[in-house]
């Protein structure tokens, strides 16, 4: 079992926790992710992203939304508790050397799993720009994060609540027209953020990698959940990738192959706000 050391509360359903895993933390690469289950006899399998790990401690740090049956119920775990089975390093790390200039575009809850890589392209000699977007301030993650360790960040909101009232596509767009242009980029978000953000540095000729997170089971291989076309080619996120030529990925068939349990999804999301409300007013009632 992993001990839940630190859980904190980011932003609405997003949190991150720092996990007891000596053995993971010692072999894990920028770009790699875990598999955790909370209880070994019907427990739902969840691919989450290593955001970052420590060595000399023995733990890994993983940023989740609570979407979902089984990340609300981790997200009521606390320090002090376990959990069941973590399984890690799973998946490629990501190709990280001294390109020149990279441009790291990170939307959402992607912006976690683009930590460590930022780290590691900065770590390589790259000068790296970090454009991160959400939907509203409270939404915007990990930025004094990434201002500590990138040469310029670039901060938007769909709504203009905090930094540039735009999507990410804008400054990439911009970025990509401007001398020198950029040697790499990496995208990780929604995906319909990476599609567009990929369309974006397809006219400039900019090689842009994207990590693709897709409904995933075993993280072997074998249960062909995770399958994509890459370049017309059969690909499984969980061992070939997460990291594809986003110039290459179907992205159409991707999202229609994820909305197939968009239904169950929002099913379990809401029962889970129910079955929380009910507590609390029980709680709340319960004799002193």
């Amino acid at each position: 079992m992993n001990r839940i050391l630190e859980k904190t509360q980011l932003a609405g359903e997003v949190f991150k926790m720092r996990i007891h895993a000596p053995l993971i933390a010692e072999e894990r690469l920028p770009g790699q992710f875990i598999i955790l289950q909370l209880d070994t006899d019907f427990g739902e399998r969840v691919p989450l992203t290593i955001a970052d790990a420590d060595p000399t401690e023995g733990s890994i740090t993983i940023i989740f939304q609570s979407v979902g049956r089984t990340t609300h119920l981790l997200a009521e775990r606390n320090p002090g508790d376990t959990i069941e089975n973590v399984l890690g390093p799973l998946g490629r790390p990501t190709h990280i050397e001294n390109f020149g200039r990279v441009v790291c575009v990170g939307g959402g809850i992607g912006v976690a799993p683009m930590h460590p890589i930022v780290k590691g392209m900065k770590e390589a000699g790259n000068e790296v720009i970090v454009i991160m977007g959400a939907r509203t301030k409270e939404l915007v993650i990990l930025e004094e994060e990434m201002r500590a360790l990138a040469d310029e960040v670039v901060v938007c909101t769909d709504d203009g609540s905090y930094g540039r009232k735009a999507l990410v596509t804008e400054p990439l767009k911009e970025y990509c027209e401007a001398e020198p242009a950029p040697d790499m980029a990496v995208a990780i978000g929604p995906p319909i953020m990476m599609k567009f953000a990929a369309a974006t540095t397809r006219p400039y000729e900019v090689p842009t990698m994207v990590s693709l997170n897709t409904i995933m089971v075993d993280g072997t291989g074998m249960c062909g959940g995770c399958r994509v076309t890459v370049g017309g080619e059969t690909k499984f996120v969980c061992v070939d990738g997460p990291e594809f030529d986003g110039h290459a990925v179907d992205f159409d068939n991707m999202m229609k192959r994820l909305g197939s349990y968009k239904p169950d999804e929002e099913e379990a999301h809401e029962a889970c706000h129910l079955e929380l409300e009910i507590a609390e007013r029980e709680q709340q009632e319960a004799p002193k």
